[in-house]
């Protein structure tokens, strides 16, 4: 446990300080297993009895996943804004706006999508406010699928200073990537399914993918905004470097749990790069355009390849 999270804690803990404490325990307890265990399936196929997974860098029963990463959402979710633009310098604001800018919503017709590990809610309303700005559009509509009930709250609160609020616009679900609840996701029901900085920490990422298939209508549209593999060696060491330095001794500062943001910078480091993404996607049945970067491609890099957008379409 880090220094300045031991000192937050004293006699007057928060509900957020205590989740991170107890977060640090499961994380050191989980020091045991490596990465050369036998029975490991990897970090996209972690079914199978004694089977392992990875937890940033630390190799942990695949069962074991899901309420880690639920604590490190749990803790974080309150000041989850506030780190993304300390961490960014606000420029996940400028990557979120250009991928709901690509898939430019209402421009057709009125777009029914599902925004799943939608959290707190800025990409769902992004997509509101552009169908309604950019095409007059007032009937498009976004239903926010979160697993984590914290982070689900804070796009609540956010959408009540809105005028979606408690209108047919917005609909918000308590549900799991990888099995969405049959009653509010049945198939072939959404017209878009967006998923942003979220995919990573989910255990199974082809069951994620498969599940997003299911709900699409035919012709329907995936598209994913995720940390990914920068090409380039020196903006990949500077990267680096601030990554690893910066990012969690923030994370200490403004939010009091270092080991969270230590999680979620070594998450981004695992996870498959954008070929390897962009096969998987393709593997769930969806159409995608040719394996690379750029007009063609399967996706777009952002700023060098921190971020990149994949897209598929939901064969008709």
């Amino acid at each position: 446990m880090s220094p300045l999270l031991v000192s937050s804690l004293g006699t007057r803990t928060t509900p957020s300080a205590r989740r991170a404490a107890q977060l640090c325990v499961q994380m050191r307890q989980m020091r045991g297993f490596t990465n050369t265990s036998s029975r490991s399936n990897g970090p996209n196929n972690p079914q199978g009895s004694g089977s392992t997974t990875h937890f940033g860098y630390k190799t942990i029963p695949t069962e074991s996943k899901e309420s880690l990463v639920k604590g490190v959402f749990s803790s974080v979710a309150s000041k989850y804004d506030l780190m993304n633009d300390a961490m960014s310098m606000g420029v996940h604001r400028l990557w979120k706006d250009q991928f709901v800018s690509l898939l430019d919503p209402g421009r057709r017709k009125p777009v029914k999508c599902l925004d799943v590990a939608g959290g707190t809610g800025d990409i769902a309303l992004r997509i509101l406010d552009s169908a309604r700005e950019r095409w007059a559009d007032r009937e498009t509509s976004v239903r926010l699928l979160d697993i984590n009930p914290e982070m689900l709250a804070e796009g609540q609160k956010r959408f009540k200073k809105t005028m979606y609020h408690n209108t047919s616009q917005v609909a918000f679900t308590l549900g799991n990537a990888q099995e969405l609840p049959r009653d509010s996701c049945p198939d072939d029901e959404y017209d878009l399914y967006t998923i942003a900085f979220g995919i990573r920490n989910c255990t199974d990422v082809q069951a994620v993918l498969s599940e997003a298939f299911r709900t699409l209508k035919p012709g329907g549209t995936f598209s994913c905004l995720e940390f990914s593999k920068v090409g380039n060696p020196l903006l990949a060491q500077v990267y680096d470097t601030y990554s690893f330095s910066l990012i969690p001794m923030l994370g200490s500062i403004l939010a009091s749990d270092r080991a969270s943001y230590q999680y979620l910078i070594e998450s981004i480091r695992r996870f498959p790069p954008q070929k390897e993404f962009a096969s998987m996607i393709a593997q769930a049945g969806f159409k995608i355009g040719d394996i690379h970067e750029g007009e063609g491609g399967a996706w777009i890099d952002l700023w060098g390849g921190i971020a990149s957008v994949h897209t598929g379409k939901k064969p008709l």
